[in-house]
């Protein structure tokens, strides 16, 4: 069995430290004077808030944008999003409570909240009934007859999406959940069967679809094909079943040029805002989009304390404190995830402080197994024991998506600026 290691950066540079911004090195250097070496994530509220409003502007009226919880579950930053999103998508009791507090803060007396997750456990669904969300995305018949089941039990009516798989979708991405086999939705093949059980049941009424097939696109036109697809597809099935179709949750999907400064093209949101206003669904029907990497990936920034610097058979090697058990993003997703180096003069008296100049590095964190590799082969002008390593685009899937407890290490910090 091979390891998997991230793909080599050569022949790129580290990138300069301006490319932190200001408030964040500050916040880091503070960081750095304290008695614990850092390994710590640093979140800018309003960073994310922008994207929101950016998206938010640039889409039509019926259109919602539900942040995807799982994405970033910093409470700071959910609040920090609360007003600038329609709501939110959760896929657990924990993060529905994250929701439900953010929008009491909001005064918000509806529940705009849609819940996902192929393996909904009754405690879950029995949690997600109480609230009175607004949609269910319910992945199979036995889900279906599970929240009936607790809907009657509870005296109340749950809002359920069916989530479908569809067969074929005009989109692209690096992660794929449609139109392949799959443990997500309904394959479409199965969908009248199972449509026809779910209009029968007592406690569920059934409003729409959930269509989630792929993510990390950075082309709006598919992106935007494939809103159009989502519409019309559910409709025409909606009418095929004989119910009133009055939500279609299209997912995600929207993706981060994470080589941005790089030169790396971005999600045009404009241009994707413009061909999703010609779209035309029905009268009173709501499209949700659950973007949550697109939020907030650029609102972090992990960082971690050189440990050490070593010299190998020729090659160098940055020793984090911290690695995959704190940042396991660049590993599972295959990706060149580059870094600035952030000098650190303090230095205690007497020790020698290793480093790496004008050479080729390779990232490493704290734990027993190569695989712990963050970043390889990246050019640097100079890095020291002590100096920071810098991952900017750290604010989605980096905290939540760690390895926590592999080792005993303490966790890493979480700020919000």
């Amino acid at each position: 069995m091979s390891i998997v290691l991230p793909p080599s950066a050569y022949p790129r540079s580290a990138y300069p430290p301006d490319v932190v911004p200001a408030r964040v090195r500050h916040r880091l250097l503070e960081l750095a004077e304290g008695p614990e070496p850092v390994s710590a994530y640093v979140y800018d509220g309003e960073v994310a808030a922008g994207r929101a409003r950016e998206l938010r502007e640039a889409l039509p009226e019926w259109a919602a944008v539900h942040y995807a919880v799982k994405a970033n579950s910093f409470p700071g930053v959910v609040r920090a999003l609360a007003p600038y999103v329609d709501g939110f998508e959760v896929a657990s009791r924990a993060e529905l409570e994250l929701a439900l507090a953010a929008l009491r803060e909001r005064d918000r007396e509806d529940v705009p909240v849609v819940a996902a997750g192929p393996a909904k456990s009754v405690p879950v669904l029995t949690a997600l009934v109480r609230a009175g969300v607004e949609a269910i995305n319910a992945e199979s018949a036995l889900e279906l007859h599970r929240i009936s089941r607790i809907a009657v039990a509870e005296g109340t009516t749950a809002r359920v999406a069916l989530r479908v798989n569809p067969a074929g979708i005009p989109v692209t991405g690096s992660l794929r959940m449609g139109g392949e086999p799959s443990q997500f939705g309904v394959p479409e093949p199965d969908v009248p069967a199972v449509l026809a059980e779910a209009l029968r049941l007592p406690g569920v009424e059934v409003t729409g679809f959930h269509i989630h097939a792929a993510s990390n696109n950075l082309d709006a036109d598919s992106q935007a094909a494939y809103l159009r697809w989502c519409v019309e597809w559910s409709a025409r099935t909606a009418r095929a079943a004989g119910f009133a179709l009055r939500h279609v949750d299209v997912g995600g999907g929207i993706g981060v040029a994470f080589e941005e400064l790089a030169g790396e093209k971005p999600f045009d949101v404009a241009r994707f805002g413009e061909l999703a206003a010609r779209v035309e669904p029905p009268p009173g029907v709501k499209v949700v989009l659950e973007p949550g990497r697109f939020l907030v990936a650029d609102c972090g920034w992990y960082a971690a304390e050189v440990t050490d610097v070593k010299h190998s058979y020729g090659s160098a090697f940055a020793v984090l404190r911290g690695g995959i058990n704190h940042f396991q993003l660049p590993t599972s997703w295959d990706l060149v995830h580059n870094v600035a180096v952030l000098p650190v003069d303090r230095w205690p008296e007497g020790l020698p402080r290793p480093e790496a100049a004008g050479a080729r590095v390779t990232v490493v964190g704290e734990l027993c197994t190569p695989e712990d590799t963050l970043l390889r082969d990246v050019r640097v002008d100079r890095v020291r024991a002590g100096d920071l390593v810098v991952f900017p685009y750290a604010g989605s899937y980096g905290w939540e998506f760690a390895m926590h407890s592999f080792l005993g290490h303490p966790v890493a910090e979480r700020h919000l600026l």
